[in-house]
């Protein structure tokens, strides 16, 4: 009786990830096999929405502005996102580690990863706005326009870009925070040692604390990219995936599809492309974090 006794408290648990988790996945997968009327379809579907413009349009990339398809787009976020959010973050925890008053300066920088991700997808449309937006003001100057403006003299698409930048300055405050305690982690008797052998701050900072902050680098990475390749609410709020797609990426298309058009079978689709995607980062960190 004892041995079965933790079994039955996980019952309820488990029992809720069943009907929450495992069986809507389950239904997602079975619905991308089927047609609208309900007939078994095979890979019918999944070669439709792959071989769709909306998914990847090769007769435009790179040769001229976006929309490229969703599948590029979120490869740019990879790209973009991942590279600025980790550089930055890593430089605001070396640069704050030993100033007074720090954590209060943290705190304002963390303030946009506790902003809720509608809150940041308005303050980028207003920032980018191109009437009333700051960053139209300013390159007003060179005779630019941001968003939703065909009239650009460099390149006409740029809400991409736009959204990319605005969730940097919301992500950022996460690498910041995650460098920052793995730094505190290092002993400083490795620095006094360096610096007896005459190691300059450079050298100190790529032979000792870049090499000790490879776990928190893997971490901050294998979270970025998942959250790169599901985001969905600030490029929803801030550009609804336009002008014209130029900024619509994976997630977002999955919520068009089901609740726009209504084609279920297609955003079913998009669901397990998702899943499979997001699960390559996932299955990574976790057996590396069973190896350790």
């Amino acid at each position: 009786m004892r041995t079965k006794t933790p079994i039955l408290f996980l019952i309820p648990a488990l029992s809720l990830i069943c009907l929450i988790v495992i069986y809507p996945i389950m239904d997602t997968i079975y619905l991308s096999f089927l047609t609208p009327e309900g007939e078994f379809a095979g890979l019918r579907n999944y070669a439709e929405v792959l071989n769709s413009k909306e998914m990847l349009d090769l007769s435009r990339f790179p040769k001229t502005y976006p929309p490229w398809g969703i599948l590029i787009h979120n490869a740019i976020w990879i790209a973009l996102h991942l590279p600025l959010s980790l550089f930055l973050g890593l430089v605001l925890a070396v640069a704050l580690r030993e100033v007074k008053g720090s954590s209060i300066v943290k705190s304002m920088i963390f303030i946009g990863m506790v902003t809720p991700m509608v809150v940041g997808g308005w303050m980028v449309r207003f920032m980018f706005d191109k009437d009333i937006g700051i960053v139209n003001l300013l390159m007003r100057t060179l005779g630019l326009r941001w968003l939703a403006d065909k009239t650009w003299t460099v390149w006409p698409e740029l809400s991409l870009l736009a959204t990319i930048l605005g969730s940097v300055w919301m992500w950022t405050g996460f690498s910041m925070v995650i460098y920052s305690a793995a730094l505190a982690t290092i002993p400083k008797e490795y620095y006094e040692a360096a610096e007896i052998d005459g190691a300059s701050a450079l050298q100190k900072f790529f032979y000792i604390t870049l090499p000790l902050l490879r776990p928190a680098t893997l971490t901050i990475v294998v979270m970025t990219v998942l959250y790169e390749l599901k985001i969905f609410d600030i490029i929803f709020v801030a550009t609804r995936g336009g002008p014209g797609g130029s900024s619509n990426v994976l997630a977002l298309e999955m919520y068009f599809r089901a609740f726009r058009y209504f084609r279920m079978n297609e955003a079913a689709v998009i669901a397990v492309l998702l899943t499979l995607l997001t699960l390559i980062p996932a299955i990574y960190i976790v057996r590396t974090a069973v190896r350790r």
